[in-house]
């Protein structure tokens, strides 16, 4: 078995070679979810995230450099207060090779990397009753923000957009928000800083004009769309907002990003109707568009109360798998 690092930006030969792994276990892993997309995954290969340095390796039989058996990818954060931990994108065996010792062989060299890097911790996020979940329990994971994956389809007809409740008005921007606006909206952001984080290692970020448009600015160099919808106050304050992406804009499936009402706007509906009025100007633009997926923490009552509202059903659980190095 040999494991390659990979050099950055990956070839294209590389990023097929990754996406056929992804493929054929997603076949066997969630066949009822549509397939990944090369556009989605060249987007995550070759543009370096702001959050922190990517490492990916291709594991192969016989001194094959072809990655045939196994990927992983760790993003091992350098932002201010998260250097002392890291996440792991991805750590997938095609199913024809599980049971061989790949994935052992792709974590030993993970592993190395955090110690080298002098990490105490990494995290995962993995579905509840699969492959990867044995696995990271079998390594010594725990799971420390159990979660579940809910989606909504939008219908062939695009529904009529939501109205805003009395005293707001909702905006809708595609791409970067408005620099005007940027200011309001990194403040509604921090309201974030009261969702459920488990017992995760990685830190809250402070939030700011530059913090919120560097990320979003990502989605769109990996070749994705973002849309964000926010309930307005007469006085310029964002009291509520969900942003959507679209990783691949061609694609028939979004994942519904942050959905948040700042606390002192609370108890007036502003989750269900930025969520609603999302939904119709995503099916207005993209009439491909067929779900929107989102996870949701299970201690997360109010939002799950939202979503089930909005007729978004429960598809499995998922959580946030860490381990201490």
């Amino acid at each position: 078995m040999m494991i390659h690092s990979l050099a950055l930006p990956p070839s294209d030969t590389e990023v097929d070679a990754w996406l056929a792994v992804l493929t054929a276990a997603a076949a066997v892993d969630r066949p009822q979810l549509p397939p990944p997309s090369r556009v989605e995954v060249a987007g995550r290969l070759r543009v370096t995230p702001v959050r922190g340095r990517p490492a990916l390796w291709t594991a192969g039989a016989n001194g094959s450099r072809d990655g045939g058996d196994g990927v992983a990818g760790l993003l091992l954060f350098t932002e201010e207060g998260n250097t002392h931990t890291a996440f792991l994108d991805v750590l997938t065996v095609r199913p024809g090779a599980r049971r061989r010792g790949v994935g052992t062989a792709l974590w030993e060299r993970v592993r190395e990397e955090l110690l080298a890097d002098g990490r105490t911790s990494v995290a995962v996020m993995l579905d509840l009753g699969g492959p990867g979940q044995a696995f990271a329990e079998a390594m010594g994971f725990e799971n420390v923000l159990p979660m579940a994956w809910y989606a909504q389809d939008v219908p062939a007809d695009v529904p009529v957009p939501a109205q805003a409740p009395p005293g707001y008005e909702l905006h809708t921007w595609h791409g970067l928000v408005p620099a005007a606006w940027a200011p309001a909206a990194a403040a509604a952001h921090a309201a974030m800083e009261d969702a459920p984080t488990g017992d995760m290692d990685e830190r809250i970020q402070t939030w700011t004009p530059e913090r919120l448009h560097s990320l979003q600015q990502l989605v769109l160099d990996r070749g994705g769309e973002m849309i964000t919808v926010a309930a307005v106050t007469p006085g310029g304050e964002v009291a509520a907002y969900t942003e959507i992406v679209l990783p691949d804009p061609e694609g028939t499936s979004a994942v519904q990003y942050d959905t948040v009402v700042v606390p002192a706007h609370r108890g007036h509906g502003l989750g269900r109707a930025v969520k609603a009025h999302m939904a119709a100007q995503a099916a207005a633009r993209h009439p491909r568009l067929r779900r929107i997926a989102t996870t949701v923490a299970d201690e997360n009552g109010p939002m799950r109360a939202v979503n089930e509202a909005l007729g978004y059903r429960r598809e499995h659980g998922v959580g946030i798998y860490q381990i201490k190095l």
